[in-house]
């Protein structure tokens, strides 16, 4: 037993501090992704004779779509092009929307294990002021892997234990994060605590008192609501006066909030949580969204009723409970468009930025599952541009809106399908990607081991 005391004591004397060395030297020495930002669209680019997504509307076969200075200016199957449109022969390709993603944590995570790049969070339970956008990574490795399947847009939001600060719509192709900005801020992020015990192998459910906890974070809720509105009511008079008050940018991110002009996205899944978090924000009278939402659909006329969209956390979940269908989580896009409830479907990422490249498929799951393929391709385009409060720009093909686009073989939700062309405000950004990269370098292996073994 002394032995492996001794073992163990020197393993952490040495090894600890060789691993924080470690990651100190990844964070400073981590490569940029090579892949150049798209140029500025220079003239007018037609995609001719493909088939048309607008995803508002019927598909158009054979159709054409004009952009030009980032904008779409025509869609239809007789489309009059300008003397100088570059054309692009799109025949037997499709032509969608960018995919959006309504909540990952990319640009502020690069890898997991590693702390030194880990950037989604603030110490402390309150902070509103924390700006995702500020923080966003635009040389981060996994953009181009999540553009290289269709998803342009991405909504990059800070994690915390409580009040987590403001997320922010991001493109995902430029040279900074100011190029990179679509909306900012989006909303602010609350994790609604838990009102019963956590059953999972990291956390010992008898030690958690949820419900102590549950009332001294919904307290400290009040109180944060409290101070803001008074700083709001001392601004207002001390300005009226012609003075000003010391500014503090934690009850200035609130002020937003306070006058209806920002949301708070709320992450809760259990039916508890989501009632207890609506029933709070109609007391305040702050206007929410929902996040993770597993048990929504058990909630829906509630959430009719406040008008409470959610953004589905990912469909490729386990079963919340032990006596849960399996097809639970699969099914839950479906039960929320049965029961009108607006809806759109995250890829869960928010836990690992490198898997925002399988949003698609969540869709398609969803698909396989009972949700109609027209709604579950509207639910990773449009109706998260919907409830993100960016449809008039983005989220389908139409006059006036921004030419953020991708050109498929296939349909999206579908595996085989591959992303040939991508443009965000006309710009025709990089498709390559370090997984490419990889493959082709692999690639070569086999190819050259195989001529080796053949002579």
């Amino acid at each position: 037993m002394k032995i492996l005391m001794n073992l163990a004591y020197h393993l952490r004397t040495c090894c600890f501090p060789l691993a924080l060395l470690c990651a100190a030297l990844w964070g400073t020495c981590s490569p940029a992704s090579p892949e150049i930002p798209g140029a500025a669209q220079s003239q007018p680019i037609a995609l001719v004779g493909g088939t048309i997504h607008p995803v508002s509307d019927s598909p158009i076969e054979g159709g054409t779509l004009l952009f030009a200075e980032g904008v779409i200016q025509a869609v239809g199957g007789d489309v009059d092009l300008p003397a100088d449109t570059q054309r692009i022969d799109v025949s037997g390709l499709h032509v969608y929307p960018s995919l959006i993603d309504a909540m990952t944590d990319l640009g502020l995570v690069e890898i997991n294990a590693v702390r030194s790049t880990r950037d989604q969070r603030e110490t402390g339970a309150i902070n509103p002021n924390v700006k995702a956008q500020v923080a966003f990574n635009p040389d981060s490795e996994l953009i181009p892997v999540a553009r290289s399947n269709g998803i342009l847009l991405a909504l990059s939001a800070p994690s915390g234990s409580l009040l987590a600060g403001q997320s922010a719509l991001m493109r995902l192709d430029g040279w900074t994060w100011e190029d990179m900005t679509q909306k900012a801020p989006v909303a602010m992020h609350v994790h609604w605590p838990r009102m019963t015990p956590l059953s999972a192998w990291w956390s010992s459910s008898s030690e958690e008192k949820p419900q102590e906890k549950y009332d001294q974070a919904l307290e400290q809720l009040r109180e944060t609501l409290r101070d803001a509105r008074a700083y709001q009511r001392s601004k207002k008079v001390v300005q009226e006066n012609g003075d000003q008050i010391p500014y503090d940018a934690r009850w200035e991110a609130m002020l937003p909030l306070l006058r209806g002009e920002l949301p708070w996205i709320v992450h809760a899944d259990q039916r508890e949580q989501i009632q207890s978090a609506v029933a709070f924000a109609a007391k305040e009278e702050i206007r929410i969204m929902l996040y993770g939402g597993y048990d929504a659909a058990d909630c829906a006329d509630l959430l009719k009723r406040h008008e409470v969209p959610v953004i589905v956390g990912g469909v490729h979940r386990l079963p919340a409970r032990r006596h849960s269908p399996y097809d639970e989580p699969f099914t839950l896009p479906e039960r929320l468009r049965q029961a009108d409830v607006q809806f759109c479907i995250a890829s869960g990422g928010r836990w690992s930025s490198s898997m925002v490249r399988n949003l698609p498929y969540h869709a398609g799951t969803a698909v396989a599952y009972g949700l109609p393929r027209q709604e579950a391709l509207r639910s990773i385009t449009l109706y998260p541009a919907r409830i993100l409060g960016v449809e008039d720009r983005v989220g389908s093909l139409e006059v006036g809106k921004d030419a953020t686009l991708i050109v498929t073989t296939g349909n999206p939700l579908e595996t085989p399908s591959l992303v040939t062309m991508a443009f965000i405000q006309g710009r025709q950004v990089e498709l390559d990607d370090r997984h490419k990269r990889l493959n082709r370098k692999y690639s070569e292996k086999v190819r050259r081991f195989q001529k080796t073994d053949s002579e």
